[in-house]
């Protein structure tokens, strides 16, 4: 596809997340990767090359660079899975559902403990109508455009961690056995 990559925009952009991808940018260089992502700013292709030994290379592809992206595969589901796993923490890609669902429920009960207003909305946390807390609940899964109250409850919920963080067993109402 000849295009003007970075005047396309993200919901063009998003029909090749999850995609091989044969990129060309400049006259004689190409490449070729699953694109993982898009830079919303700049337009820069991230692609990812997934290694025999279980390993993965990252590529950056500058958006202005770009003259032409084509389709060479879809994701296998396999494939989908690895991707958006890629570059999660190794703690993250081991929680089962049950196990976040234990989670969730020990963060949630160490906020309202902390009286602070909070929501379940589907699988996320909904803190005082102006901060989520998305899967696997821990400070850095925290988002708010409010400086003050994301780095208030980012420490409230390090502190949690903080406590017994290698304990096996949960209790929504102890936040000191809380799994992370």
């Amino acid at each position: 596809m000849q295009c003007d990559w970075p005047l396309l925009g993200p919901l063009q952009w998003m029909r090749y997340v999850n995609k091989q991808v044969k990129v060309k940018a400049g006259k004689d260089e190409e490449r070729r990767g699953w694109l993982l992502t898009v830079d919303p700013v700049s337009a820069s292709l991230v692609l990812v090359d997934f290694k025999e030994d279980g390993g993965a290379s990252v590529q950056v592809v500058m958006g202005h660079a770009v003259e032409e992206v084509e389709v060479l595969q879809e994701a296998d589901e396999e494939t989908t899975q690895r991707l958006q796993s890629s570059f999660l923490p190794a703690k993250t890609r081991r929680l089962d559902p049950e196990e976040l669902r234990k989670r969730r429920a020990g963060v949630r009960s160490w906020l309202e403990k902390n009286r602070i207003p909070v929501e379940e909305e589907g699988d996320e946390l909904r803190v005082a109508g102006v901060l989520t807390i998305t899967p696997p609940y821990g400070p850095e899964d925290c988002c708010s455009s409010n400086q003050i109250i994301l780095d208030r409850i980012q420490k409230l919920i390090q502190s949690v961690f903080q406590i017994q963080p290698d304990h096996t067993e949960t209790d929504p109402d102890c936040p000191s056995t809380m799994e992370v």
